[in-house]
């Protein structure tokens, strides 16, 4: 298989790393998730990931009980640094060389994020995983995502989801006649509300012309596929 992409940005939900559980992390899936990267990288492929924190906790969540927003958020990007580095050393144990960049600097567990140097492993093909978001309260991993994309100037946001496996008019699993879409713009998306990802995020890949493939990690092998252009999920780009 020839990949379609060189340098792409992975974006993992918290919830993608708990399993079934639905909150903390399973072992399983983490090394499940790491040997689907590695499969990636053996393509030549430079891969960066961005991981959310919902497993741990959630900003808005704890925002919504009463807690200091900004609190929250800081404490949510400190859920996604553990989550990091549990990627990490799922992926070093099965050989791939890893490097975390974090947002908000603890030089003990990983190094501040450099644009410079992010760049540089990846050229090295070394996996390079943002944590930390984007270092300030009021913005999400998806965000991140597309910020970090636009900043090592990926080709593509890859965007694995657990309970879905594309961008659907409602939720399916609350609604069966709830249609999927195999195309889509990001003013469609913006235009019609759709929970894929944030508004802020959409409108940063829409403005630097960054196209998205919403997938589902359930199924191993998905990574790789979206990688090398196959027809699965839900594409969005600039313009449908």
């Amino acid at each position: 298989m020839q990949p379609k992409y060189k340098r792409v940005v992975l974006k993992l939900s918290g919830e993608a790393l708990a399993g079934k559980k639905g909150f903390g992390i399973d072992p399983m899936v983490i090394q499940s998730i790491a040997k689907q990267i590695k499969e990636v990288t053996e393509l030549g492929v430079e891969l960066a990931v961005v991981v959310g924190g919902g497993n741990i906790w959630r900003g808005m969540a704890g925002s919504a009980q009463g807690m200091d927003r900004a609190t929250a958020d800081y404490m949510g990007m400190l859920a996604t640094v553990m989550n990091s580095l549990a990627l990490q050393d799922a992926l070093e144990a099965i050989g791939v060389q890893t490097r975390v960049q974090t947002s908000i600097e603890m030089r003990q567990v990983a190094e501040p994020y450099i644009r410079r140097r992010a760049i540089r492993h990846l050229e090295k093909k070394r996996v390079v995983i943002f944590a930390a978001g984007t270092g300030n309260p009021y913005f999400s991993t998806d965000t991140t995502a597309a910020l970090r994309a636009a900043e090592i100037e990926a080709e593509v946001i890859l965007m694995a989801k657990n309970k879905v496996d594309g961008i659907y008019s409602a939720d399916p699993t609350v609604d069966p006649n709830a249609k999927k879409y195999d195309n889509l713009s990001f003013l469609d998306v913006l235009k019609e509300g759709l929970a894929v990802m944030d508004s802020t995020a959409s409108s940063l890949c829409m403005d630097n012309n960054i196209p998205l493939i919403v997938f589902s990690i359930a199924e191993e092998g998905n990574i790789k596929r979206a990688v090398c252009g196959e027809e699965i999920g839900t594409i969005v780009r600039g313009n449908s």
